[in-house]
């Protein structure tokens, strides 16, 4: 493990080594390291930005290469787009850096934890800047792109249907996805990044006993309803919570109609 001394060593060994790239325009900083990090576990995460698009490509390979002296112990290389890269290097200590390659005209703000912490020509912080005004005035700011609360009650329908198969492990998938658009939900309602968000244990603690208070021990059919019966009322809560999701009538006689139906056999 590795001390903050010793992370903040290899930040600042990171941006002073990636910065000396010509073709390196600016470096950002994301996530809880803005702030001051969550604890001593936290990743570094960064974004580097190049002025000209096809110098993507070979700034991964710049950094890929410059984070390769850093006694890492394994490197991983993502690709989102055709000119949007990310590179993931995980030292021997233990220590994460999480480093994507952006061209400037695509940075984009997903979050309010960023900052600008090298920029050579003052544009990467004019672009950031833009992009947090567009962030901040979007009235849904983690929009999850789907039906959050039709899909919860899909997954319902689905897990009683692979119980009565007795194909319990499709079941348990079925019901962790239950548990994952609940948690969505309540991350919305509590305006929490949505993008790569792990920080549950900031989520409110009535929730955070509630959602635990949902697992049960052996795993076997009635274990799993009674799992998701208590799923369920707490989606159902948290959605009655939120401002942006809401279940119509139709789908909540659906869903209702489920758990009579799954109490009536038990």
């Amino acid at each position: 493990m590795y001390s903050t001394e010793e992370r903040r060593a290899y930040f600042e060994k990171a941006i002073r080594e990636i910065g000396a790239s010509n073709i390196v325009e600016g470096i950002v900083q994301l996530g809880s390291g803005v702030i001051g990090y969550n604890d001593e576990h936290s990743d570094i995460d960064l974004m580097v930005a190049t002025t000209k698009i096809e110098d993507a490509e070979n700034t991964r390979d710049f950094v890929r290469e410059t984070l390769s002296s850093f006694d890492t112990s394994y490197i991983k290389e993502k690709q989102f787009r055709k000119d949007i890269f990310l590179v993931i290097a995980i030292l021997q200590n233990g220590l994460e850096f999480n480093v994507s390659i952006v061209p400037r005209e695509f940075l984009s703000v997903k979050s309010p934890l960023w900052k600008v912490v090298l920029d050579k020509t003052g544009l990467v912080t004019e672009k950031m800047e833009t992009e947090n005004e567009k962030f901040e005035n979007k009235q849904v700011k983690y929009n999850v792109g789907i039906d959050v609360v039709f899909e919860f009650v899909y997954c319902a329908l689905a897990l009683e249907k692979e119980l009565k198969r007795n194909n319990l492990i499709y079941a348990v998938k079925k019901l962790e996805d239950m548990r994952d658009y609940t948690l969505i939900v309540q991350a919305l309602n509590e305006d929490k990044k949505l993008h790569q968000f792990k920080a549950y244990e900031t989520l409110n603690p009535d929730f955070i006993e509630s959602y635990l208070s949902t697992y049960s021990g052996e795993v076997t059919a009635d274990n799993i309803r009674v799992s998701a019966e208590k799923v369920k009322e707490l989606f159902m809560k948290t959605v009655k919570q939120s401002s942006i999701f809401t279940m119509d009538q139709d789908l909540e006689q659906l869903l209702n109609k489920r758990s009579h139906d799954v109490k009536t056999a038990w």
